[in-house]
């Protein structure tokens, strides 16, 4: 089942930018913003800075799918963006995902188990 859609509007993105927390680590910075929903919306952004078009894509598809694997471990109702550093692209999937986890644990939106 799918819990998550993606933020795509600028709009949105800036919302969260200005209006959310932010938490970062050496791989990913992670803005989090609740949204008065019962679904979380995922927006991934990797900058130009970080590689060429090839690299960018293979960070945002480790990071979303990192996310869509770990979905049910976070609250729901909430804004996420994620943003990939520079050193990402040195990192793969595990580290990804550990970024990715150990981050939502900052924000403490992680369900407890």
């Amino acid at each position: 089942m799918k819990y998550s859609e993606s933020l795509k509007k600028n709009m949105d993105f800036q919302n969260v930018y200005q209006n959310g927390k932010s938490y970062a680590n050496k791989s990913l910075v992670m803005y989090v913003l609740e949204n008065k929903g019962n679904r979380n919306r995922i927006g991934i952004s990797v900058s130009k800075k970080v590689g060429n078009s090839v690299i960018r894509h293979r960070i945002t598809r480790l990071i979303r799918e990192s996310y869509r694997l770990q979905e049910e471990m976070f609250n729901s109702g909430l804004d996420i963006v994620v943003i990939a550093r520079s050193t990402a692209r040195e990192v793969g999937y595990k580290e990804i995902e550990s970024a990715l986890l150990h981050l939502g644990n900052l924000h403490g939106i992680l369900k407890n188990k």
